[in-house]
């Protein structure tokens, strides 16, 4: 039963006949809301109140979806049936964020896609693969010093330079080298963007708009820095298609590809929403893909076979190599397999808003124009009445059984589906599988660790990462 399918009008629900959590006066569930583990919360009410039921967060109304095919119809029924929540457009706005592709919707959403896809295109992110590979060159070095000297590695911040390093020089052809010069300003100014924004879209009253906190200002002083880098950006891509007018057939970067795509006539496109695309990639690229890392690496060190497996891969396929080229990249398939894995388990992206356009129905509830739905994208992926063994973590469901790889496959949506699928998806895996490839070619895992020795903390702040991981490498013989 999806959204186009549900019963007759007569057999709807209404948000009022749905169950949920009992809320108190004028603030309904708000204040019950951590919005740092929110995810969580929710999916615990799924087993309580079932895979629909309802939220209000003061005057705002919530259907909550934990059903995947509800929630697969939901996502493909986008633009034209559901849209990015204007509260999220509102406050990206607010905090003078440009209007990029992740947030924007209809006709500007539909022009944007082209061009960002145009960028994203496999073949020009394969040719962007060298810069790639100078960014994890440098990120063998670093962990080999931390290696001989015996030091401790904070995880989540090497492979979020990593990670910054490689959008950097593949978006935007910028070698901003964070890696080898501990420069981590651009870094800095991201890292307050994501986490100020969640804040803000739970918070009970826009209290930032009365009294700004230190936060407040910090936020509003990063996002201007990051606007000065991004135009910076934009102005020396202009500069080099000037110069070069070869590079309209052959980009030499995604900024590039898009520049091009968007100067094409009758495009719609400014260099605003450029620039909107071009911090969107840089938060995106930064965040998402570094917690899956931090994930991924974490997940292998518990379970020592799959990581015996997933380094014999690489050993085979590499060879006498330090890095992997393309070719070899592509052939690492249980390394591709964990990421998948990884991803199931922990998404990084574990809850989905979307707003109905118009009167609609998800299920056999009513959806009127204007309310949001709030999709709980884990629930289905990690439960047994779904998946055989669900909570364990098994790369081989990916790799040989192709009934289970295809339950998974339909159950686990780490980047999207339908139209608005995650454009950058392709470069993403690329990233991930490099630097999980270098990390087993090149070290063995002494330690991957939380300080009390626990599993890491799930920790939702837009993108969902492990809260505390540090990592002890040995060089291999």
């Amino acid at each position: 039963m999806d959204s186009t399918t549900s019963p007759s009008a007569a057999a709807l629900r209404h948000f009022d006949d749905l169950p949920g959590p009992r809320g108190v006066p004028v603030f309904g569930n708000l204040l019950q809301i951590d919005s740092t583990r929110v995810h969580q919360q929710v999916e615990a009410w799924c087993e309580d109140y079932g895979p629909l039921f309802k939220l209000r967060l003061g005057k705002r109304r919530i259907v909550v979806v934990g059903d995947h095919e509800l929630i697969a119809a939901v996502l493909r029924d986008r633009p034209e049936g559901f849209r990015r929540t204007q509260k999220l457009e509102d406050i990206g706005r607010e905090a003078g964020l440009g209007a990029g592709l992740f947030a924007v919707n209809g006709e500007t959403w539909k022009r944007q896609r082209r061009m960002v896809m145009a960028g994203f295109d496999p073949v020009h992110v394969r040719r962007y693969y060298p810069a790639l590979l100078r960014v994890a060159g440098r990120l063998v070095g670093r962990w080999q010093a931390a290696a001989r000297a015996g030091r401790s590695i904070e995880l989540q911040a090497d492979l979020m330079r990593f990670t910054v390093d490689a959008v950097a020089g593949l978006a935007f052809g910028e070698d901003v080298n964070t890696l080898q010069s501990d420069e981590d300003v651009i870094q800095r100014h991201l890292n307050r963007i994501f986490p100020t924004l969640f804040k803000r879209i739970f918070a009970p009253l826009p209290t930032w708009r009365w009294w700004p906190s230190a936060e407040d200002r910090a936020l509003t002083r990063s996002v201007a820095e990051i606007n000065v880098a991004v135009q910076g950006f934009i102005a020396k891509a202009r500069s080099r298609l000037a110069a070069d007018p070869a590079l309209r057939e052959k980009p030499g970067n995604l900024l590039e590809a898009m520049l091009v795509a968007a100067d094409t006539p009758a495009s719609g496109i400014d260099d605003e929403q450029v620039a909107g695309n071009v911090l969107g990639l840089l938060l995106a690229g930064e965040d998402t893909t570094a917690n899956t890392l931090a994930w991924m690496i974490w997940l292998l060190s518990r379970h020592p076979q799959m990581l015996a497996r997933a380094r014999a891969e690489v050993d085979g396929v590499l060879g006498d190599a330090v890095l992997p080229d393309l070719e070899q990249l592509g052939r690492l398939d249980f390394v591709e397999a964990c990421a998948h894995e990884t991803m199931r388990l922990r998404p990084v992206g574990p809850l989905n808003f979307a707003q109905a356009v118009h009167d609609t129905r998800v299920g056999d509830v009513a959806v009127p124009a204007g309310m949001v739905v709030m999709a709980v994208m884990r629930r289905d992926a990690v439960s047994e009445r779904h998946l055989h063994d669900a909570a364990a973590f098994d790369p081989e469901r990916w790799a040989h059984d192709a009934k289970q790889a295809g339950a998974a496959k339909r159950l686990s949506m780490p980047f999207g589906a339908g139209p608005r699928i995650c454009p950058g998806r392709y470069l993403a895996l690329m990233e991930i599988k490099l630097a999980c490839a270098v990390l087993l070619r090149n070290f063995e895992l002494v330690a991957v660790d939380t300080p009390d020795g626990q599993a890491p903390r799930e920790h939702l702040q837009l993108s969902m990462g492990p809260v505390g991981l540090s990592m002890r490498l040995g060089l291999r013989a």
